[in-house]
């Protein structure tokens, strides 16, 4: 067999097995290995990370489509020279999503910006990718689809399929407080995935001021137990990245800038005379 009828065999084999990510890239593999820059068991690496991306991105949109997560945010993209706080071994560990497999949950506690939902969509990320199936909800967006469910009188069935999930994201826990009923509605979800399904929530809020979000320091008490029974807390004491973010701006324009001469001549103009 020739050079080209063996290119041709092996494009006619990964297409027989549906690898359209390695049939892709196989091309530029081989010429990599012809100009001997990729030794045999480089090139096969390639092929298989070729279609491994192509099989995750497939994953991810599908993710993407049924789970509701807000945005795309990675690991990669995450600054922990900004947060010293957060401890990188712990989050690296977790994102081998062992604690998936536990049926253990995660706890992002820190003040407002400094990347906890971040962290949580990664996780949720790396979740799907490796083909779980994860769900992404604020607690006030939950709250209203269980009250909605409730009214509906299919409360017990929109239970279920929050339970089904490998992997649910419960976001802003504390920034608005709870009815009653809704702080009923979140204790009986997560004791519905107690235990069987892991959960990552993320709170502004410390866990003592839970009885004041839920209006129950007892219901909160027993919702903390089980989230606590098994379960990773990460306590992040840092800055806001948004904040950041304006300071950045506010370096980059100066007090001598054009810009900010403008700005200040806007509220000059916009302040009344007394």
């Amino acid at each position: 067999m020739s050079a080209t009828e063996r290119r041709d065999h092996i494009r006619d084999m990964l297409a027989d097995l549906k690898l359209p990510g390695a049939l892709e890239a196989v091309d530029e593999i081989l010429a990599e290995v012809d100009r001997g820059s990729l030794h045999a068991s480089q090139a096969i690496e390639q092929l298989l990370t070729a279609q491994i991306s192509l099989r995750n991105n497939h994953r991810l949109r599908t993710a993407m489509r049924s789970s509701r997560l807000p945005a795309i945010k990675t690991l990669q993209e995450f600054d922990f020279s900004f947060q010293p706080s957060i401890r990188r071994e712990q989050i690296e560990s977790l994102h081998e999503l062992a604690f998936i497999k536990r049926q253990e949950n995660v706890i992002f506690l820190g003040p407002p910006g400094v990347g906890k939902t971040h962290l949580a969509i990664s996780l949720a990320i790396a979740a799907a990718e490796s083909g779980r199936r994860v769900y992404y909800g604020t607690l006030v967006s939950l709250i209203e689809s269980l009250e909605a469910a409730r009214a509906a009188g299919q409360l017990s069935r929109r239970l279920r399929v929050l339970g089904h999930p490998a992997l649910l994201i419960v976001d802003e826990i504390g920034y608005l407080p709870l009815s009653r009923d809704g702080a009923v509605l979140f204790f009986q979800l997560i004791n519905h995935r107690y235990e069987h399904a892991s959960t990552v929530l993320t709170s502004n809020k410390g866990f003592e001021e839970w009885g004041t979000i839920l209006g129950d320091e007892v219901m909160a008490a027993a919702l903390i137990d089980r989230l606590m029974h098994h379960c990773h807390v990460v306590n992040i004491r840092g800055n806001s990245y948004r904040m950041r973010e304006h300071a950045d701006l506010g370096l980059r324009t100066g007090p001598d800038s054009p810009t900010s001469e403008s700005v200040l001549r806007r509220k000059k103009k916009e302040t009344p005379a007394h």
